[in-house]
């Protein structure tokens, strides 16, 4: 049973066709599959789809739908929470035929400036914690997980990404995740969660581009969704075809040992529950 609802084609950052993520899905026995293009940002960028490319974005994915009947194929979208940058998640849905939207943070705003904690360098994410937060890992570390909160609480959406995401280029150079004030976030992060009734992705990227040595979120944090019996589901983040299910052999194995019982996902217009 293999479904797979964050990734990444040509109209955002991600490389090929649509066509050639659901032949590759077919391929691998997928049940269902989703498409998740970064939503547009009011600002420049390189990553996220252009609003006038969705309704052809949309097109594909509804020929992908007619032409192959056998796979359960959607169009979902990735939008970034950036405080007055970014619309209303609601909006997409509203105004195009978006089936479901997962949430997450890439760019931290803070006195007016942006970090991007994403990315494949991790020079990056240190040039940004300098010259905006002069090092502070603290205060950096903070406003990132008050604009996760913001998110929770403002937005509509069904799957919250990679919520430790802000661990990514730290590799426990600046804090470690022992550290309490950090564990305090996280535990604020799955209360927030919680109570909004949120699908939790258990992301395998960092861990299949080494650029991470462990899921987002963290052991530790699969645990106390566990214990809170908050939803997940599994992802890879797939950039391109080939990375549809990499990293998901290890992920089903930590979820089967932490005695998850079921996973979510996308069917008749809602998330829903798998036993596996």
């Amino acid at each position: 049973m293999l479904f797979n609802f964050h990734t990444h084609c040509r109209y955002c950052d991600g490389k090929g066709e649509p066509e050639d993520f659901i032949k590759e899905a077919v391929n691998q026995k997928f049940k269902s599959f989703g498409f998740s293009s970064h939503a547009p940002l009011n600002i420049e960028n390189n990553f996220s789809i252009r609003e006038a490319a969705i309704p052809d974005y949309i097109a594909d994915i509804h020929y992908l739908k007619e032409k192959y009947k056998y796979i359960s194929i959607h169009a979902g979208l990735e939008c970034d929470y950036v405080p007055n940058l970014s619309e209303p998640f609601d909006y997409f849905k509203e105004k195009y035929q978006i089936e479901y939207v997962i949430g997450g943070v890439h760019l931290v705003k803070y006195d007016g400036q942006l970090w991007f904690i994403d990315g494949p360098k991790y020079e990056t994410y240190d040039d940004g914690l300098t010259k905006i937060f002069s090092n502070n890992i603290r205060l950096a570390v903070k406003t990132y997980f008050y604009q996760l909160f913001k998110m929770i609480e403002n937005e509509q959406f069904e799957i919250i990404a990679h919520f430790d995401k802000i661990k990514m280029h730290n590799r426990n150079r600046y804090f470690s995740e022992e550290e309490q004030w950090y564990k305090n976030y996280i535990y604020q992060a799955v209360e927030l969660i919680k109570e909004r009734g949120l699908i939790v992705e258990i992301n395998t990227r960092g861990i299949y581009k080494k650029r991470c040595d462990s899921f987002y979120p963290s052991e530790w944090i699969l645990k106390l969704l566990k214990k809170e019996n908050i939803p997940i589901t599994i992802s890879s983040d797939a950039h391109q075809p080939e990375e549809i299910s990499l990293g998901f052999d290890l992920a089903i194995k930590c979820v089967k040992e932490l005695n998850f019982k079921e996973l979510y996902l996308f069917a008749e217009g809602k998330f829903v529950s798998q036993p596996f």
